[in-house]
């Protein structure tokens, strides 16, 4: 039975003009949302800090594959230790360094890390009206580059944990989270969200991984649906983060519209996502204190001309 209280392919479509936020913080702006991230709100969050407790809100980056990762990040040694014996000496034939070589595609449904606004198009343009060729095969991302986010993320972090408030386990795959989920969590948890705050929105599928194994991602995944979107935009977040790709999928509309959410809130909006995060530890903590707000420090590496970056996001209590 399709969910209730999905908006049609045409309101959505509309969105892109009315949730806009091209120009409000000049024409020449790449950054978007994170300028809502004012010296007096990280102020604000760091006034909230009380035990000085962190929680990592990022998954191991691991390096086998699975059903759900099948081409996984690459990792191998340059340099490393073998061949040493306890006791040896430095000597000119053996290395007295190890040394790590990284790759990976961090945009996909395993590693944490957020989208800059050069991530997604629509109708050739990304955020602000920059043109889609200005992000090329050759230079990269020459505009709204990650780079833009270089002083990173410091505000506070909202958690809305859709299964503690609807009583279950987990979201179901192809379901999309709801404004109504969002708005029961503010009533049930006593905090109201605002201007500037990291949003984020568990939906128990991390949890849901760990207990059945993972799938291949044919099989789905739970993310808010794009009726949200409003909402986003009325109550001015800087950045949205989820437990999943923050697209429901399969998706829910037809044509070019296949991921709605960053679709609207990158090219529109010039909201940045924070995808796949691990919200299973700091659900645990925001239960322990019936606290589910705190300071969230999100420091995206300073890549040259890239359209993300991978991070670990830290919550202070």
């Amino acid at each position: 039975m399709p969910q209730a209280g999905i908006p049609s392919e045409q309101e959505v479509l509309g969105w892109f003009d009315s949730l806009s936020n091209w120009g409000r913080w000049g024409d020449d702006d790449e950054l978007g949302t994170p300028n809502l991230i004012t010296p007096e709100k990280t102020r604000s969050a760091l006034a909230t800090v009380e035990e000085g407790y962190c929680v990592s809100l990022s998954r191991e980056i691991t390096w086998d594959p699975t059903p759900d990762v099948p081409a996984p990040p690459v990792h191998y040694m340059v340099e490393s230790g073998e061949g040493w014996a306890t006791g040896d000496k430095v000597s000119s034939r053996k290395s007295a360094v190890a040394m790590d070589y990284i790759g990976m595609i961090f945009h996909g449904v395993s590693v944490t890390h957020v989208d800059s606004l050069a991530h997604f198009f629509w109708n050739g343009k990304t955020y602000n009206g920059k043109p889609a060729h200005m992000v090329s095969t050759n230079l990269g991302a020459t505009v709204c580059s990650v780079d833009a986010a270089q002083r990173g993320f410091m505000t506070r972090g909202v958690l809305v944990d859709v299964p503690f408030v609807r009583g279950i386990d987990w979201v179901e795959r192809g379901e999309g989270v709801m404004p109504d989920d969002i708005l029961a969590a503010e009533e049930r948890c006593g905090f109201r969200i605002e201007a500037g705050d990291v949003l984020l929105i568990r939906t128990g599928q991390l949890h849901r991984r760990g207990v059945e194994g993972p799938v291949t991602r044919e099989a789905g995944s739970t993310a808010c649906q794009a009726a949200c979107l409003p909402l986003f935009k009325e109550r001015d977040i800087a950045v949205l983060g989820s437990d999943t790709g923050n697209d429901v999928s399969p998706p829910q509309y037809g044509g070019q519209l296949t991921n709605p959410v960053h679709q609207v809130s990158i090219t529109a909006m010039g909201l940045w996502i924070l995808d796949n995060a691990n919200l299973e530890d700091v659900a645990q903590e925001c239960r322990q204190r019936n606290r589910w707000t705190f300071l969230v420090s999100i420091n995206p590496l300073r890549l040259h001309n890239t359209t993300g970056s991978p991070v670990n996001p830290i919550a202070v209590f």
